[in-house]
């Protein structure tokens, strides 16, 4: 587990259960767990959508071999992980059916985990929950969710406080910049992206490298996502120029080695702020970058792995195709954009039918 190793780590966990007599069933439920635990890591962190799954089978079964009346508190906690499982493989699907199972399962965590009962542990699911509701409202027209994953977070905050907890805080001010920048998005004024780029400079007061390398990558990479976006509503390059030396931050981090769907992701938010660059500037150095970017980030992010955001990724390398094949006297880079968008096309009408 320590050297990232989760797949081999879920083997030896699994094995070493298998051979604690069944007399001893703490000793091996706690190696079970740590299996789920290794597993759902695999899934996380390698975006290993077999390995999320099976997760997400282990917590299910702990939650239906647990007994709510006699270990609430175990109960809420297997409720929590399985929410948690849930939402790693629901983020990269189309359909909501798993975010909806996530919040359901926070929402009966939060039963047990009572803010009386056991505070910190209440503050972390709440922040779970409002993951869960801002992965939802992403996908919806309204602002309900997000507004509801705001006030889930500010509900943490209430307990998770920069004094007594301060990377819980600060990872709480990171979910928090997300939702504000995604409730931005929707609004025709900047006063949420402003709020959005203030929480996560403030995160990064306590979530600095020396103490979480990949927690400050993660916070580097929303900062980026905030100032590309509020950059897009300004005439100058200024912010989308802090976005893209954030995003060249976090991946100094967030390596293909250590963590490659995050690697991805953070070289698609990369592309999306250089072409954002592109679009106003008269040569073509930025969207080249750009179109780079795309590329590096569809070796790991596959359409058998998560086909949404696959096909998010070759709609964007197929804008900045565009915009460079206008640029152009001959029409390869016009063909290639044309290619991308039917792939995109493809998945997307795909997934609508399997809804």
């Amino acid at each position: 587990m320590a050297r990232l190793r989760y797949a081999e780590a879920a083997t030896h966990f699994a094995a070493a259960a298998m051979k604690v007599p069944l007399a001893r069933g703490e000793e091996r439920k706690r190696f079970l767990e740590q299996e789920a635990l290794a597993l759902y890591q695999e899934g996380t962190e390698r975006g290993d959508n077999r390995a999320a799954a099976l997760a997400i089978d282990r917590y299910r079964s702990f939650i239906t071999a647990a007994d709510r009346l006699t270990d609430p508190l175990y109960w809420a906690r297997m409720q929590n992980d399985f929410g948690s499982a849930l939402l790693t493989l629901g983020g990269r699907e189309a359909g909501t059916d798993r975010l909806e199972q996530a919040v359901a399962a926070y929402r009966l965590a939060l039963e047990e985990r009572t803010r009386e009962r056991a505070r910190l542990d209440w503050a972390w699911t709440q922040i779970n929950l409002g993951n869960a509701l801002q992965l939802l409202g992403l996908r919806e027209a309204g602002t309900g969710r997000l507004e509801d994953a705001v006030a889930a977070y500010q509900l943490a905050l209430g307990e998770m406080t920069r004094e007594q907890v301060p990377q819980g805080w600060a990872w709480t001010q990171t979910n928090l910049g997300n939702t504000l920048r995604a409730l931005g998005e929707r609004e025709a004024g900047t006063g949420r992206l402003e709020d959005a780029v203030a929480a996560h400079r403030l995160a990064l007061e306590e979530r600095t490298r020396e103490w979480s390398p990949l927690g400050w990558a993660t916070t580097q990479t929303n900062l980026g996502d905030a100032l590309r976006v509020l950059g897009g509503r300004e005439a100058g390059t200024r912010r989308l120029e802090e976005a893209v030396t954030a995003y060249r931050l976090a991946l100094e981090e967030r390596t293909r080695e250590r963590v490659p769907f995050y690697w991805a992701t953070t070289q698609v938010d990369l592309g999306n702020a250089l072409q954002a660059m592109g679009w106003r500037e008269a040569g073509t150095i930025r969207l080249e970058k750009a179109v780079a970017a795309y590329r590096l980030a569809l070796e790991q992010i596959t359409r058998e792995r998560a086909p949404l955001d696959w096909a998010g990724t070759q709609t964007n390398l197929g804008a900045a195709l565009q915009v460079l094949g206008g640029r152009e006297a001959g029409t390869g880079r016009l063909e290639d954009a044309v290619a991308a968008y039917r792939l995109a096309l493809e998945e997307i009408k795909r997934e609508r039918t399997a809804r």
